[in-house]
């Protein structure tokens, strides 16, 4: 034992001397659980920051839209996606802290996400 003017409980013992559970409870331990850190963006719905897009909450920026031309047809996975048509035009934009990987592509009064690597993007 360290004397002198360390500060600490002396009767405890340390992590390392402390015997180890058998292997088989171990592994019967629950496992820690962890929290999702969820990145937050001032200005932007939460919505949009946890990945869950509802296209009617979505404004396009005032600038930086841009039009798109389809080169496959892509099926919506589900109502916050975009469905495309081969050679199509639309207008697309991206919102800050969304995944680089989509944009948000508008038709008419149709908005949702969709894939960039369906897209061809124009001027």
């Amino acid at each position: 034992r360290f004397s002198g003017t360390f500060v600490g409980n002396a009767d405890s013992t340390s992590p390392a001397a402390a015997p180890s559970p058998p292997a088989a409870a171990a592994a019967t331990l629950p496992a820690v659980p962890t929290i999702p850190v969820v990145p937050t963006i001032v200005g932007v719905p939460n919505t949009v920051a946890e990945g869950v897009l509802n296209p009617n909450e979505v404004k396009p920026p005032a600038s930086g839209t841009r039009k798109a031309r389809v080169l496959y047809d892509y099926e919506a996975a589900d109502s916050t996606e975009l469905a495309l048509l081969a050679d199509e035009m639309i207008t697309v934009y991206s919102l800050p802290g969304m995944d680089p990987d989509w944009l948000i592509g508008e038709r008419g009064n149709q908005k949702g996400k969709v894939p960039v690597t369906y897209l061809e993007l124009l001027s």
